[in-house]
């Protein structure tokens, strides 16, 4: 399986992004939503290790309906592929403390639904995030919120990042 490289997904992906909106305009106005490959538990966790992300939960397990637990059950594969280019362009040791696990917000672009992960704030996580990517306010809840050039939102909760993944670029 194949990860956007981390200088390709900033450099070409915004620009192909831009050109396909503009040729689609009135196609995706009228069909269905792109399609999104989902993974398994299993199969995240392999490209993690691969990857060299760390994993923990408070409860030491990975039943997705439990939410103490950490799972990556019906992660979507451009999460995945977001937080391992995150490590690379970053450099940061990351470690992944929520998935898709029950107990986050409701709502389409979800946990649940595999469009954001939770990760440790390290210093070197939380100075890469707040130097190269743009302030854009704060949450409803007060979570101060970055913007990456890809769309991709990093908001910093009270002990972790909420990061929200449209995208696999970082």
């Amino acid at each position: 399986m194949r990860s956007c490289p981390p200088r390709l997904a900033r450099a070409v992906v915004p620009l192909l992004l831009a050109l396909l909106a503009s040729l689609l305009v009135p196609v995706a106005a009228a069909g269905p939503a792109a399609a999104v490959t989902k993974l398994t538990h299993s199969q995240a966790t392999a490209r993690f290790s691969a990857a060299g992300l760390t994993w923990s939960s408070s409860g030491g397990c990975s039943t997705r309906s439990n939410s103490t637990c950490t799972s990556f059950e019906q992660i979507n594969q451009s999460t995945v592929d977001g937080i391992i280019t995150f490590k690379g362009v970053s450099g940061c040791a990351v470690n992944i403390t929520g998935g898709t696990e029950v107990g986050h917000a409701a709502g389409t672009y979800s946990h649940y639904n595999g469009y954001k992960i939770d990760i440790t704030p390290s210093t070197c996580v939380s100075n890469y995030i707040t130097s190269h990517y743009s302030y854009s306010g704060q949450r409803s809840d007060g979570a101060s919120m970055y913007t990456a050039a890809s769309g991709n939102v990093y908001a910093r909760e009270s002990n972790h990042w909420d990061i929200l993944y449209y995208t696999c670029g970082c």
